[in-house]
């Protein structure tokens, strides 16, 4: 009885040792950061520049810019979750959805687009949203910078990279 219990836990470890190697033989994203607990993974950061949400701006390394812009967004999210401006306008949002969607030649283009990136309107339409209160939030906060404006965001945005917990897994090549 005792062999044959080895014998089975010996062919399940050889099983689960198996089905390891061919799950890790197929990469299906990757992990390149993780902020506040927040994990980006190598498909967001496709998705954003695909759909238009993010521009690398002509940079060497793209994926480390947009990288980047979604590392600070995830930061100001986490403000604008503590401190809950207004939610956008249902217009707003479809105004927004409807900019994203005009980028493409076609519906049928956005639609490959989204799945290629692996998410569907609705997650366009959150990310919208979160966009539109990101900004509502910023408009408020800073509302009497005036000139100084884009200083103050800086030197706000340093801080919260700062005090933040982001593991930055990037590694360029």
């Amino acid at each position: 009885m005792a062999k044959s219990a080895k014998r089975m836990t010996a062919l399940l470890c050889v099983l689960a040792l198996l089905c390891g190697l061919r799950a890790s033989a197929e990469t299906l994203d990757r992990v390149l950061a993780v902020v506040s607990g927040q994990v980006i993974l190598l498909s967001d950061v496709t998705a954003a520049r695909e759909l238009g949400l993010q521009t690398a701006d002509g940079a060497s390394d793209p994926i480390r810019v947009l990288l980047d812009k979604l590392i600070d967004r995830e930061l100001v999210l986490a403000e604008v979750d503590r401190y809950a401006p207004p939610e956008p306008a249902a217009a707003a949002i479809d105004r927004g959805v409807a900019s994203v969607r005009d980028r493409f030649p076609s519906r049928q283009a956005f639609a490959a687009t989204l799945e290629r990136s692996g998410i569907d309107e609705n997650h366009v339409r959150e990310i919208v949203r979160q966009d539109l209160r990101a900004v509502a939030y910023l408009n408020q906060r800073f509302a009497t910078a005036g000139e100084r404006r884009a200083q103050l965001i800086n030197d706000w945005m340093a801080g919260l990279r700062r005090r933040a917990d982001v593991i930055d897994l990037y590694l360029t090549r």
